[in-house]
């Protein structure tokens, strides 16, 4: 048995880990016991991506089975990173459509929590570009499904989280682009109700994300940085540049476990005040940045979820519908700014519709904050799950390590739908993860 994680390091828990070299292997895995689940790059923050009792890495399938440049169409295993997709196929002037916030994220990952990015107001999911899945199922077949064949086994697995069964192929789409660069203006806004309208008027940009200074108070509570994007031509780059910069390893580390005292109400609003001027000094103009600060900004740090020390951190990252959102909005970021142990990462942005049937998205704003775990904070989150269950919200599964069942349910209406698929893909219950034991697997007497 080995101690295994998900990236905000709770909880931790014991898993046997395999590595299987073939994917009849995975099938061997799979038949062989229940409590069995895939894992890509272990990024999702909480249990998701351990298994009940067994659990099958899946980064040793990374290699990249086809692609076709007239079309975009690439066909790779389950473990390619993104990132190796990035500096692979960048420079021949193809990147995802859709990335999260880091790009060490394997593509049955992605799939798997139907990832979003800065783009979902109005260009969707991850999982609206994946055309087809070769699933390995709980009922020991190997599947190809997609929209058109085997539907409700292919959106029960965009954002199924694992439970549908293993991803061990797929087929995406790639988008053609001129550079690796983005064009991007800075917006700054003076509080709550300034980021809202900043984040609505730029609708029509194909990025847009607002950090958000949840120390602030008063006049100033929910002041934010708004950053609108587009993706550059050749044409705007300055003589010399390099067309497709490629990602760099990260150049700095926590090399340790952080003091748990090191962020505390002083460092944070410090911190939070100092990026607030330095960003709005850049507002206004637009500036040329290119991909990687722009998506991963976090990249560059190895290793910085130590900075929450070696008892972890929570990601509470709600959608709230656009109907009534700025007032539960404001009552979070009241409460937070209250507890005075702000988030120094906290993140603003617009959704629409999700594609799978558990998907996170739905139209309406999402607010994403980390917490060091410590004192009451469970208790604290227990109640900022209130006000957004009341307001028709839910939370996202790929960064989830707490949330009750009962918030669960409420989040997501098409559950009993999700859960007679997976039974038909899976009589036996054999995959299950830790995740799926805490809020879907019928509780044993």
């Amino acid at each position: 048995m080995t101690l295994v994680s998900g990236w905000g390091r709770f909880p931790v828990v014991d898993t046997d880990i395999l590595r299987p070299r073939s994917f009849e292997a995975v099938g061997e895995a799979v038949a062989g016991a229940s409590g069995t689940v895939a894992r890509g790059n272990g990024r999702a923050y909480g249990d998701a991506g351990i298994g009940a009792i067994r659990t099958i890495a899946m980064t040793g399938f990374d290699r990249v089975r086809s692609f076709d440049p007239a079309t975009g169409r690439i066909r790779l295993e389950a473990g390619v990173l993104l990132s190796d997709l990035i500096d692979t196929f960048g420079p021949r002037g193809f990147l995802p459509f859709v990335v999260p916030g880091t790009r060490f994220v394997s593509i049955g990952g992605a799939i798997a929590a139907d990832v979003h990015g800065k783009n979902h107001h109005c260009e969707g999911g991850f999982g609206r570009y994946v055309d087809s899945i070769l699933l390995r199922t709980g009922r020991g077949e190997t599947i190809e499904v997609s929209r058109e064949q085997d539907s409700d086994a292919f959106f029960a697995t965009v954002g199924g989280m694992g439970l549908t069964g293993v991803i061990l192929e797929a087929t995406i789409r790639l988008r053609p682009v001129e550079t690796g660069w983005i064009r991007e203006r800075v917006v700054s806004a003076s509080d709550l109700d300034a980021a809202m309208r900043a984040l609505d008027a730029g609708d029509s940009a194909t990025y847009s994300v607002a950090w958000i200074d949840c120390a602030a108070r008063g006049s100033d509570l929910g002041r934010s940085l708004i950053y609108l994007g587009e993706h550059a031509g050749r044409a705007e780059l300055p003589d010399g540049a390099d067309a497709f910069p490629l990602g760099k390893d990260p150049g700095l580390a926590v090399p340790v476990d952080l003091p748990s005292m090191t962020l505390n109400r002083y460092s944070i609003r410090a911190f939070n005040e100092l990026y607030y001027r330095m960003g709005a000094r850049r507002a206004g103009g637009s500036h040329l940045v290119s991909l990687f600060p722009y998506f991963f900004p976090l990249d560059s740090i190895s290793a910085w979820n130590r900075i929450y020390g070696r008892r972890g951190f929570l990601q509470h990252q709600c959608v709230i519908p656009e109907q009534g959102a700025r007032d539960v909005l404001g009552d979070i970021l009241e409460r937070i700014s209250r507890r005075g142990d702000a988030s120094f990462l906290a993140v603003l942005k617009k959704l629409g519709q999700g594609d799978g049937i558990l998907s996170f998205p739905l139209p309406g704003y999402t607010l994403a904050l980390d917490f060091p775990i410590r004192g009451d904070i469970l208790n604290f989150l227990d109640e900022i799950d209130r006000l957004v269950v009341t307001a028709g919200g839910r939370l996202y599964l790929a960064k989830d390590a707490r949330q009750s069942r009962a918030t669960f349910e409420a989040g997501y209406p098409a559950l009993q739908r999700f859960k007679a698929i997976r039974k038909s893909l899976d009589p036996a219950g054999k995959i299950r993860s830790r995740l799926s034991q805490r809020l879907f697997d019928e509780v044993q007497p």
